[in-house]
Formats: C-alpha cells, sequence, structure tokens
C-alpha cells in the first residue's frame, strides 16, 4: 500500500493543499486517492470539535467520555479525534504535523497506531519536519508555488533541507538600561508539592535557577511544566505558603505580580494571537521595552535607535516600517523572541517556541536562542518536547510522573 509525506514550510497554505487533495485537484501525482473517501487528523480539527463543545455544549469526540475536551492532554485530544475518524473507516487520512505539542511517548504510542492503522488505510503526511516522516512511507513530495513536487526518496529531501536558512552578523545589542538584581539565585523551588482538586501534580520540587544559566525543561503531557512555569511568572497562587524564592522575595511576601514580570522575558506561539497585526515591527519591539501588548506612547530616539539594532540583526532593518501581520510564521517567532529579550531580562522563558516551525525556521531560531546565551548576562528557560537540532542548554531538568505527583531530576 503506498503512504505519501508531503513537505510544507511555513509559507504553505495548508488549508488550500487539503482542499486540492480533496477535490482531486492532485490527482495525477495521488492518482491513488481518487475515487476514495479521507479525513483528517490535525490540530485545527480538534480546534473545531473544542469550539463546538465549548459554544454549543455539542459533545462529538468526547460524547463517551465524563472529561471534556477541554481538560484533555493534547496527545489525549488527538487520540479521540482518531478514535472518532476510524469510525467510518476512510480509506485515507491526512495527518498534519502530528506530533506538534505531544510528548515523546505519545508520539511513540501515535506512530506505534498509525503503523497499525497503515495496513487498510492509505496516510498522508504533511509534515514541517523532515525527522516526523513515517518510516514505512513509499512516496516523498514538496508543496512549492501551489505544485507538488516529487521527490526520489528521503534522502533527496533531506539535502534540500540542509541549505543555511540564515545567520547573524551584528552582536546582541545592548540593554537601554540594565535591570539590577542583587542575587545571584533569581528561581529557587525548595521542597514544592502541588495538588489541584486533591490530585497531586507536583512532589517535592528542588530547584535553583542562577543567574545566567541555560536550562531545557523536560516532561511528559500533564507532568507540571506548565504548573511550575505559572508559579515562576506569578501566575499561580499555588506558591503561597511554600517555600518558593522568586528574585530574591518569597511568594507571599507582598510582591505584586509585576514586580515579578519586570524580571521575566516570556514567549510562548500563542502570545502572537494577542497581536493583531497593525503594529509596525518597530513599535512592536519597542512595546516590550514597556511590557504593553501595543504602544500608547511615543518612543523616545534611544528607543528607536535600540529596536533598528534588534531589526538589523534578524535581517529586517529594511521591514522596520512593515506591519506584523505581514511577516511569515518563522519571523514572527524571531520577532516576538526578541521583543521578550530587549529589555535584558534576568530570565527569558521560551515556552515551546519551535511548535509548528519548519526545519529551516527552527534551525535560524535555535541559532538565536544560542547567541543569546552566549553573548547576554540573561538565564534561559526552553521549555519543549522536542529535541531541537544544535540547541545547547547546560542543564535540563526533568520531570517524571507518578501517582503521588511528579518528581524533577536534573541532568
Amino acid at each position: 500500500m503506498k503512504h505519501f509525506a508531503i513537505l510544507i514550510d511555513n509559507q504553505s497554505k495548508t488549508d488550500r493543499l487539503i482542499q486540492g487533495l480533496l477535490s482531486n485537484q492532485y490527482s495525477s501525482e495521488l492518482s491513488t486517492l481518487n475515487g476514495k473517501k479521507g479525513a483528517i487528523l490535525s490540530i485545527s480539527e480538534v480546534a473545531r470539535y473544542l469550539d463546538e463543545e465549548e459554544r454549543h455544549h455539542v459533545k462529538v469526540l468526547t460524547k463517551n467520555h465524563s472529561q471534556s475536551l477541554k481538560s484533555m492532554s493534547s496527545g489525549e485530544r488527538k487520540k479521540a479525534l482518531l478514535n472518532h475518524i476510524l469510525v467510518d473507516s476512510p480509506d485515507y487520512l491526512f495527518l498534519v504535523n502530528p506530533y506538534d505539542n505531544l510528548d515523546m511517548r505519545s508520539q511513540n504510542d501515535l506512530k506505534t497506531r498509525l503503523e497499525r492503522i497503515s495496513k487498510n488505510t492509505i496516510l498522508i503526511q504533511l509534515v514541517s519536519r523532515i525527522e516526523d516522516i513515517l518510516p514505512f512511507t513509499t512516496d516523498y513530495f514538496t508543496f512549492e508555488q501551489s505544485n507538488l513536487v516529487h521527490y526520489e526518496n528521503k534522502n533527496a529531501l533531506l539535502e534540500i533541507n540542509t541549505k543555511h536558512s540564515g545567520h547573524f552578523d551584528a552582536t546582541i545589542p545592548s540593554p537601554l538600561q540594565k535591570i539590577e538584581i542583587e542575587y545571584e539565585e533569581l528561581v529557587v523551588f525548595n521542597n514544592i508539592s502541588v495538588s489541584f482538586n486533591g490530585k497531586p501534580v507536583l512532589k517535592n520540587i528542588d530547584w535553583t535557577i542562577k543567574k545566567g544559566s541555560f536550562w531545557q525543561l523536560i516532561g511528559p503531557n500533564g507532568s507540571g511544566k506548565s504548573t511550575l512555569l505559572n508559579m515562576i511568572t506569578g501566575d499561580s497562587h499555588k506558591g503561597y505558603g511554600q517555600n518558593l524564592i522568586l528574585f530574591g522575595n518569597r511568594k507571599g511576601s507582598g510582591e505584586s505580580i509585576w514586580d515579578i514580570k519586570k524580571y521575566i522575558g516570556y514567549f510562548t506561539p500563542s502570545m502572537t494571537d494577542k497581536f493583531k497585526g497593525y503594529h509596525t515591527l518597530e513599535n512592536m519591539l519597542i512595546s516590550g521595552l514597556h511590557d504593553s501588548v501595543g504602544l500608547y506612547i511615543k518612543p523616545t530616539d534611544i528607543e528607536r535607535k535600540i529596536a533598528l539594532k534588534w531589526l538589523e540583526l534578524l535581517g529586517f532593518n529594511n521591514k522596520k516600517d512593515f506591519y506584523f501581520h505581514e511577516l511569515s510564521t518563522g519571523e514572527k517567532r524571531l520577532l516576538m523572541v526578541t521583543r521578550a529579550m530587549i529589555k535584558h531580562p534576568p530570565l527569558l522563558i521560551l515556552d515551546e517556541p519551535t511548535a509548528d516551525l519548519d526545519d529551516r525556521n527552527a534551525s535560524f531560531f535555535i541559532r538565536l536562542i544560542n547567541k543569546i546565551a552566549n553573548e547576554t548576562s540573561s538565564a534561559i528557560l526552553y521549555v519543549s518536547h522536542r529535541t531541537e537540532n544544535g540547541l545547547k542548554p547546560q542543564f535540563t531538568y526533568q520531570l517524571s510522573m507518578n501517582e503521588n505527583g511528579s518528581i524533577g531530576k536534573i541532568d
């Protein structure tokens, strides 16, 4: 049985490609699909059912579950969608970046299941990462300018993907004003345990993040990574009454959430949704100096100069008057990380920053993070399920789940 892999990038119009495949627009390239019925496994499909459940209280994927779709992990949601799809026995199945946002165990479980499904169902993978291509794939394509381009094998795809996606000539610009902090230890978890509604999530966590250190935080879905991050950023009340030290102050000693956030630069891909796109790149960066979503004051000349230096570093110096919505997905990520970093925070937090990025954009992004680690005094906390080639953290903090709550280990 034939199985297809189509390598897409962050410029690809994936929805248009899927519609073209469903309407037999590419019948010559994928003639096997002609006259057959198909289904789609994707994050956007999960989001569609999630919206239906939340807005109209119609349970489709979870009609046989007591649990709501919203309360499920990413892996559980994809499993529920896959179960729903297979009831109708489709002839073929589109898989759109199926491993995004899944921990390693969930990825391996899904791979095993897809291998079983492949015995009777044609699989068409639309993937941004070559490493995600299933090993039993028979036909390889890229999607270029609305056309499917055939490649002989996976190695041929690897060759086109080894080209550099860019480089950084300049050094990291100096901060406009250095954020002083006298304590060497920025964050200290001392025997911290957390439960939600009686269910243990974290157990006896001991972890210290010092100035200038570079950490990667890993752990399976549901292990408590987000809980740890929310405690660090001050967005969770679970630190009250515990021995949690944030930037020199014990949690609950009278500090406000803004007293904490002024020391932090934070980025997660969902943050891009807060920006409607009608901000110039220059103003986007300057707003990072004021920790505001938009820019509501007239920037000073020195603020403009700092922003321009960062744009030059990214190779965006000719785009300072472009609007945010005009950028590609990869360019948006670079700009948002730069916005989080422009004030040189003592702690830069990056939460799943390369999710949905293609290989080239991810590689460029990782080089920027390594550059920030090497050329600034900011500590970095990088959270991801995926091990990125070239990422160079000094330490890894790994959460492992058990029935009494996740425990932590330093690698």
